[in-house]
């Protein structure tokens, strides 16, 4: 089905639908495809990239576009646009990632000129952070540039993923094939291009910088080919660009990759230069009506209208897609329940509450939540009930704020932190206990709830540069401890263990901030944990391929002591998603998409593991662990259950979800959220969906890149939604949400 569009030629006949969804306006169009405007059944507003019929009829341009998709799935999250749906069979091949508003960093520059200082030190990191989390996921963008980073709101995002390839991409490079735009690629891209690695795009960074600084790049001419030539050979001119980044930016211009730093050390580095700077949000201008984009394509306002939105989509900026880059072994560390990706290591997961500076304020509201604007419902017993059930309630810790808080059970107290504001929630009732406040000087987005340690409520302010331990009775803080040495976070038990970009872990005591101990973990140069609550240990899993094929090495670390308390080497890609009765339970990856292809039980008591392959892959998947059985709940919202006991599949279950956060399972339902806000429930033994809450999504919908897990307290399960509202529902009831 298609409807006619203006112009001639081969694009005049434009689709209708991609899949499942109406494309409702041209957003802009490239060499390989078009990018459409469209919105989900739930409200979600998606750029939807289309492929020119004529290049759908080539089977090796399927192949890298199913590339492109592997690659952009791999890496969705906080700094990019996430893909939500994808198609690369059917006749006119399509991605669909979340539209993003705002305008390209091409378009900002070229309208408003250079940069202000502290606008460029926000980019610089947040560019820095973006490339640190698409390196870990084993992927090389490999066509940074202007065009390609959209200034959104909450910080840079990275797009455009036509030429990046995942490590173990099964494409490779052709000799003499130029792959990138000149002004912003690295000397290795032109000198040997089969090598080009991580380092590539830190030079591409530099260059970007420059161009936010100054309007051009640091290497400037007409010709491509004077470009070249002055790319390998000639040194950059900085001019214009501040003082304070001159240094870090000449050492991302290094000719050689080994002299560059990395991601993790730029960011390191910038931390130190940010007090120079003022606290101005970063926040782009925006387009005005009717503006047009630096391609000449109108942008949709908020209901889909040419306009105000004042940026282009995700995947608007479409470049030939060349051939497949080297493979690569990125450093990297761990998500807090990690998604499968192959990769050389997991990464870290950062309790990051999204706020700047020092608390503000403590303020104590009522029980009854009746400060909130929204009431919370208490306790009841139904007609008939011979005991009292758990009725549903609903509040909003920030009235005036939107985005789902990030919530967490601990100290008898549901804790949800947002972009500047932490609170208590009772979760009897849903009455706001407490909040306390910080001031939202940076532009980040949480990324994780609060955890109680030692007794303490523990939050990450200033972009996670400073933890603050609160009083769980009063949120009033306790003592705080500068973090900004440190790229890694991770709680176990009473302890938190801070990982420096050296490796070294250091362990400090939840109840009081005291430094424990200090140490490098044997065999684990990059000391990134995972761990599992109820159980005492972190662990590290770290991938290698020892020329047999990957081996995953795993050390379990006593977080008291830092000790290692056993370590192992398995077979293939493997991520944990659970541990029970000291066994480690893990996802085992595959492909180039990075999917779940099976599932391993690992005992460091026998050292015996059993592997159950599934009958197909679950694409990125995140999982828990129940008993002997394994959830794992995937990208487009596959979820299966795998009995390690009997060793079978139990069953395998569509819930047409675009999104879901990592599942969660008591014995009898399965529960997970998903990006429109609803918390699902799935029965336990057969897989069928039990029940839903309503969808709220919120006026702006918008939707975060972590998705809020489900919180289960005494029978109830708590969760929060896009709108800025926590809520509590019966978790034996489902069909009554």
């Amino acid at each position: 089905m298609a409807r006619r569009d203006t112009g001639s030629g081969a694009e005049a006949e434009l689709p209708e639908y991609a899949g499942q969804y109406r494309l409702e306006s041209c957003l802009g169009s490239g060499g390989m495809g078009i990018v459409h405007l469209a919105t989900s059944t739930s409200g979600l507003r998606l750029a939807v990239k289309v492929v020119h019929a004529e290049f759908a009829k080539d089977p090796e341009f399927r192949g890298r576009f199913r590339q492109e998709v592997a690659a952009a799935r791999r890496v969705s999250g906080a700094f990019t646009a996430p893909v939500v749906d994808a198609d690369t069979d059917s006749a006119r091949p399509w991605m669909a990632t979340l539209f993003i508003p705002g305008p390209t960093l091409a378009e900002h520059v070229k309208r408003n000129g250079p940069m202000a200082p502290g606008q460029l030190r926000r980019l610089m990191a947040g560019l820095a952070e973006a490339l640190r989390d698409i390196h870990r996921a084993g992927v090389v963008h490999r066509d940074l540039k202007p065009s390609n980073v959209l200034l959104a709101e909450d910080g840079p995002k990275v797009i455009d993923f036509g030429i990046s390839r995942p490590k173990d991409s099964e494409l490779r490079t052709e000799t003499g094939k130029l792959i990138g735009t000149p002004p912003f690629m690295a000397p290795e891209q032109f000198r040997r291009p089969r090598e080009v690695g991580p380092a590539a795009d830190i030079f591409a960074l530099g260059s970007v910088t420059v161009h936010a600084a100054t309007g051009r790049g640091p290497f400037d001419s007409d010709s491509p080919y004077v470009v070249a030539y002055q790319v390998v050979h000639d040194e950059p001119d900085l001019t214009g660009v501040p003082e304070n980044l001159a240094p870090l930016v000449r050492a991302c211009l290094s000719k050689e990759p080994e002299d560059r730093p990395t991601a993790d050390e730029l960011m390191h580095e910038l931390r130190s230069v940010a007090a120079s700077y003022d606290t101005q949000a970063f926040i782009p201008t925006q387009r005005t009506e009717g503006t047009d984009g630096a391609d000449g394509a109108q942008r949709p306002d908020r209901k889909g209208r040419a306009g105000s939105w004042g940026g282009p989509p995700a995947a608007a900026d479409i470049s030939p897609p060349p051939p497949a880059s080297p493979p690569l072994n990125p450093p990297g560390d761990q998500p807090r329940r990690p998604r499968l990706r192959t990769r050389a290591a997991l990464v870290a997961g950062a309790l990051v509450l999204a706020a700047g500076g020092a608390f503000a304020s403590v303020q104590w509201i009522g029980g009854d939540g009746g400060a909130d604007g929204v009431g919370a419902t208490p306790r009841a017993t139904r007609a008939g009930a011979a005991a009292p059930v758990l009725e549903p309630w609903a509040t909003k810790p920030a009235p005036k704020k939107t985005g789902a808080p990030q919530c967490s059970y601990g100290a008898g107290k549901l804790l949800c932190a947002q972009p500047g504001l932490v609170s208590a929630v009772d979760p009897a009732d849903g009455g706001v206990l407490w909040r306390h406040t910080v001031a939202e000087a940076d532009a980040a987005v949480t990324s994780g709830p609060p955890v109680v340690s030692g007794g303490l409520v523990h939050v990450l302010t200033d972009a996670g540069r400073r933890l603050q331990a609160l009083d769980p009775a009063s949120g009033k803080v306790r003592w705080q401890r500068d973090l900004s040495a440190y790229g890694g976070q991770r709680y176990v038990g009473g302890m938190l263990l801070l990982t420096s970009a050296d490796g070294t872990v250091t362990g400090v005591d939840g109840a009081t901030g005291d430094t424990k101990w200090s140490r490098r973990i044997p065999g684990q140069p990059e000391a990134y944990f995972t761990s599992f609550q109820g159980h005492g240990l972190a662990y590290i899993a770290s991938i290698a391929d020892d020329g047999s094929g990957a081996r995953t090495r795993i050390t379990a670390v006593d977080p008291d002591t830092g000790d290692m308390r056993w370590e192992a080497r398995l077979k293939g890609t493997l991520e944990p998603v659970g541990a029970r009765d000291g066994a480690l339970f893990l996802a085992a990856g595959g492909g180039i998409h990075g999917d779940a292809v099976g599932v391993v039980r690992y005992d460091p008591g026998t050292k015996a593991s059993v592997r159950v392959a599934l009958p197909a892959p679950v694409q990125q998947a995140s999982g828990a662990v129940r008993g002997d059985v394994v959830y794992l709940l995937g990208v487009g919202g596959t979820l299966v259950a795998v009995d390690m006991e009997t060793r079978d599949q139990l069953w395998r279950a569509e819930t047409g979800v675009l999104r879901g956060s990592t599942p969660m399972a008591d014995d009898r339902h399965v529960y997970f959220t998903a990006v429109d806000g609803r918390l699902l429930a799935l029965d336990a033994g057969k897989g069928k969906l039990s029940g839903e809450t309503p969808v709220r999504l919120g006026a702006t919908n918008r939707v975060a890149a972590a998705l809020p897990e489900p919180v289960l307290i005494e029978g109830r399960i708590c969760s929060s939604a896009p709108d800025g509202t926590v809520f509590g529902v019966d978790g034996s009831d489902p069909a009554n949400w």
